[in-house]
């Protein structure tokens, strides 16, 4: 993994320089789930924490968000997004609903998604990426993408915390 923040080719310089953060978050994000099987993926470590595959499913609701958000200029979830709800909100629904899946299905749907953000972002250049948004004017799309990056780190570290207490798990 390189630590280097810089500009990518094929990206303009700001977006580029978000489009190599957002890399790392994933790539730290993947390596904190890599080979857990459905049933850790699953566990509950109490009855208020979200599951580590509630926390990818999470994952992948936000960057849809962000997509409606800045590339279609939406304020309000279409029937798509109706599906991604539990996710996006987690918490009791997302307790009940997001079980069951294995960790290739989750990791699906992480790749999917990013394929699409890099795809819009490849097509914007600096000035569309720091002017505000249409459908939320005291937000421009480098702020709107750097939440996204920020929300998978912060999650990233829940997994981890959850994934060192899964049962059976030895003990530092």
């Amino acid at each position: 993994m390189t630590r280097r923040i810089g500009p990518v080719p094929g990206f303009t310089p700001a977006i580029g320089r978000m489009v190599a953060m957002l890399d790392q978050a994933r790539e730290a994000l993947l390596a904190a789930v890599e080979g857990l099987s459905t049933g850790e993926l699953d566990h509950l470590y109490d009855a208020h924490s979200n599951s580590i595959g509630a926390l990818l499913a999470h994952a992948a609701a936000v960057e849809r968000w962000h997509q409606l958000l800045v590339f279609e200029d939406r304020t309000s979830p279409d029937d798509d997004l109706q599906a991604w709800l539990p996710a996006l909100d987690l918490g009791d629904e997302g307790r009940k609903r997001l079980r069951g899946r294995d960790l290739a299905d989750y990791l699906k749907d992480l790749a999917e998604g990013r394929r699409a953000t890099l795809q819009d972002l490849a097509g914007r250049d600096d000035a569309w990426f720091e002017a505000p948004l249409p459908a939320a004017p005291s937000l421009n799309a480098h702020g709107a993408w750097f939440h996204v990056m920020e929300d998978e780190i912060g999650h990233c570290g829940q997994i981890r915390w959850l994934r060192a207490r899964l049962p059976g798990t030895r003990k530092a």
